[in-house]
């Protein structure tokens, strides 16, 4: 296997990440890797740790954390080679919500995905770019969440030890019932048009956000396509009722929502929009965001 650097995140998974690096070591030792063992110290720094492992010639990046984590390495690795496949990268969850993970059917026990990293099977997946109205561009491998789910984000940013599910139950039913003001949004893709008030827009290449709500049970990680789901404003306790079914993925067919597939779509709203990029805070005062897919542009480990 080529050289390979891990990059993890300390702070991940409410400070787990950083108390189990030494067992990490033991893990990977124990699977006889070839490896270089860094630990992130600020946001954004892994991002940069991944642009300076691929240009010192490591081929494999191991992001261990959480969504925010893998999210920071895409960049880096997607940054350093503007857009096109270079490297490989595996993950080891230890994070929040550890979604993208899932999505690649990684194992959430530190042995066993260490074994998955030295077993070195791989596939190519497909990567999102979000823009903002100023130009600026972000990589995303999963989803970007408009409305309720990037309220939900930014609420959760607050509450310390709690993970998955325990972290975000709580905080969607806070959302639901003190902090959402749903935007109105003009969505546009191909030919289509879509305006109303919407409670959420949520662009997708993977399944599932937020530790295990199940937003687009259909999406397909290599396909070429974004799945959208767009729930359109509801009275609060129905709210409530279609909770149960985003966690089972059973929303799709129910009456507040839509879902298509598109590869480029544009969402503006003179209210502001609030959203979230693979569980990290993407904005909060927002009015035009631009998505396009990358087809099959990153290698991971799966």
């Amino acid at each position: 296997m080529a050289r390979i650097k891990v990059i993890a995140n300390p702070v991940a998974g409410r400070g787990l990440c950083g108390k189990l690096v030494p067992q990490l070591h033991e893990q990977l030792d124990a699977q006889g890797l070839d490896y270089d063992l860094v630990c992130t110290s600020e946001p954004g720094h892994a991002a940069v740790l991944a642009q300076q492992a691929l240009a010192a010639g490591y081929g494999t990046i191991v992001a261990v954390g959480g969504d925010g984590t893998a999210h920071e390495v895409v960049n880096g690795m997607l940054t350093y080679s503007r857009g096109d496949e270079v490297g490989t990268l595996a993950t080891v969850p230890v994070g929040s919500g550890s979604d993208f993970a899932s999505m690649l059917g990684l194992p959430a026990q530190l042995d066993q995905a260490c074994a998955r990293l030295a077993r070195g099977r791989t596939s190519v997946v497909d990567v999102g770019v979000v823009t903002d109205s100023q130009g600026r561009s972000t990589y995303f491998d999963n989803t970007v969440g408009i409305g309720f789910d990037g309220v939900v984000t930014k609420e959760a940013t607050g509450v310390k030890y709690l993970r998955g599910m325990a972290l975000y139950l709580p905080v969607v039913l806070k959302t639901v019932f003190l902090s959402m003001k749903p935007p109105h949004v003009v969505i546009q893709y191909g030919d289509q048009r879509l305006e109303q008030t919407a409670l959420m827009v949520t662009v997708c290449i993977g399944q599932r956000e937020g530790g295990g709500f199940v937003v687009a049970p259909d999406a397909r990680n290599d396909d070429g396509l974004f799945d959208v789901c767009v729930a359109a404003n509801i009275p609060k306790l129905q709210i409530l009722g279609m909770i149960p079914h985003f966690m089972k993925g059973t929303h799709v067919d129910k009456k507040p929502v839509t879902m298509f597939r598109t590869d480029r779509l544009t969402v503006t709203s003179e209210d502001n929009l609030i959203a979230h990029m693979d569980g990290e805070m993407l904005c909060t005062a927002e009015h035009f965001l631009d998505f396009r897919i990358l087809p099959r542009c990153l290698r991971v480990v799966c």
